[in-house]
């Protein structure tokens, strides 16, 4: 059993920047695929970032290229998610994910362990 629990998440204006914090508990992390994803009312969950478990690879959404980053530290069991350039757009619920593979992948349904979210809100 995997346990993820974000933190970092609050209220930034728009332009700004924002580090999300996801730590993992369970001794495969370092070989586990993590991802973000992140959530408005009323919308699907929407892929952000993945970051592989082998070679710490990235994926990212188009819409966050260029300004989002993800990394992991493996001895800590945790990634980040360094975001900048901030717009009201990128207000949401931001959820980390673990799948026990090390393939990143974009797609939430191959993800089984999922955080509680953290509100990122974006000011104009």
């Amino acid at each position: 059993q995997v346990q993820l629990v974000e933190s970092g998440g609050g209220l930034v204006q728009a332009g700004g920047s924002m580090r999300l914090s996801c730590a993992a508990s369970g001794r495969t992390f370092s070989t586990s695929a993590m991802g973000w994803f992140r959530q408005v009312p009323g919308k699907e969950r929407e892929f952000v970032a993945s970051i592989s478990g082998s070679d710490s690879s990235e994926i990212y959404a188009d819409f966050v290229k260029g300004r989002f980053t993800m990394s992991r530290d493996n001895a800590k069991s945790t990634v980040y998610l360094q975001m900048s350039s901030l717009s009201p757009e990128d207000t949401a619920v931001y959820y980390c994910a673990a799948r026990p593979h090390s393939l990143y992948s974009s797609s939430p349904s191959v993800y089984p362990y999922w955080g509680q979210g953290t509100q990122v809100t974006v000011s104009s």
